[in-house]
């Protein structure tokens, strides 16, 4: 054992001499209000500190001037590469000026920065595919729980205004919903479609509920509610409190079809219950993988590897990406995609 000490102490000798130091990655997430973001900071900070960078992870609870202020702090400590996932993509600008005057680069992580061309790279996931997972659920479980129900009287949520991908998912899910729209197959009893009507800022779960109490006492008192479009789990169980509140999933009312995305505990537990019907996952793990990819050839003057060139316009530039599959989960799969994957253990969602 004194061999080895001996051995280990010699290998970092030449480090410890040239005074090598450990390069700094500064990292920014919105809120830990949300499971999802909890494991993407902690992804990244393993996967980094594995890789032998420091971290800097910062949460800004959902508060702007918050996350500037810590970006602001980054830069002044020297970090040497930002990444920022957005409380609101258009309020960076000035920040991020900074960035690039001290030569930091900075890679948007799942939020696109807009209005700046300080952005350097975006690591995602396909944001379009989501919106597109989530309208098929609701059309595969309005099919299977009321196939012989026609037309099927659905609402639509969206995500924060101030979020881009909140628009990906609402036009991909659209892309599968008007046809059927359009075809009278679905109808909307509250007349409340595009995002401007059903955006709900900061994702809010209690927002989300609100809205649904109101769509409910001023559009079905006389009719039922097939399904709901929610496009995040923290929203989806303030739309199944709200849907329950005034007995659907007991008795004869069935619960309408209700989906997500996140796959956050909460929601797993409520598709193993029979009330949320499907969630869309996106392995943090993966995504945390793509940022240290990038990270590591920039900081070592390489090229991060991207496969999206063409999608993310932030309204200055087009920001190189490189866009990961997200995977639908309901009762059928949540096992092998989130246990057997160990993301989850079986206690944790059981």
């Amino acid at each position: 054992m004194l061999y080895k000490k001996i051995a280990l102490a010699l290998l970092a000798a030449p480090l410890i001499a040239s005074g090598v130091q450990a390069q700094t990655v500064g990292i920014s997430m919105p809120t830990k209000s949300s499971a999802r973001w909890i494991a993407d900071g902690q992804s990244m900070v393993e996967q980094f500190q594995a890789a032998h960078y420091k971290t800097d992870l910062q949460y800004a609870e959902d508060d702007i001037p918050n996350q500037l202020s810590q970006i602001e702090n980054m830069i002044t400590k020297g970090a040497d590469v930002l990444v920022i996932a957005a409380i609101d993509g258009t309020t960076l600008s000035n920040v991020l000026e900074n960035a690039a005057a001290a030569g930091i680069p900075v890679i948007a992580y799942d939020r696109l920065i807009r209005e700046s061309p300080n952005v350097d790279y975006y690591a995602t996931f396909d944001n379009f595919k989501v919106g597109v997972l989530q309208a098929t659920s609701l059309v595969n479980g309005l099919k299977a729980r009321f196939g012989s129900v026609h037309p099927w009287n659905v609402e639509l949520f969206g995500g924060s205004p101030d979020d881009n991908n909140a628009y990906f998912f609402y036009d991909g899910a659209m892309s599968v919903l008007q046809p059927l729209i359009d075809a009278g197959d679905i109808v909307i009893p509250s007349g409340q479609t595009g995002m401007d009507r059903v955006g709900t800022l900061r994702w809010d779960g209690s927002a989300a509920q609100a809205r649904m109490d109101n769509l409910l006492s001023a559009n079905y008192t006389k009719q039922a509610v097939h399904g709901v479009l929610s496009p995040y789990d923290g929203m989806s169980i303030g739309i199944l409190s709200s849907l329950k509140g005034v007995g659907y999933g007991s008795g004869t009312q069935k619960m309408p079809i209700v989906t997500g995305q996140d796959a956050e505990v909460p929601s797993i537990k409520s598709i193993l219950a029979g009330e949320q019907y499907a969630t869309v996952f996106k392995d943090t793990r993966r995504l945390a993988a793509v940022t240290v990819g990038m990270v590591d050839a920039l900081l070592k003057d390489g090229k991060p590897e991207i496969n999206d060139k063409t999608t993310y316009d932030n309204g200055v530039k087009v920001v190189p990406a490189y866009l990961l599959d997200p995977v639908p989960v309901d009762a059928s799969n949540w096992k092998s995609v989130l246990v057997d994957s160990g993301y989850y253990s079986l206690d944790q969602v059981q």
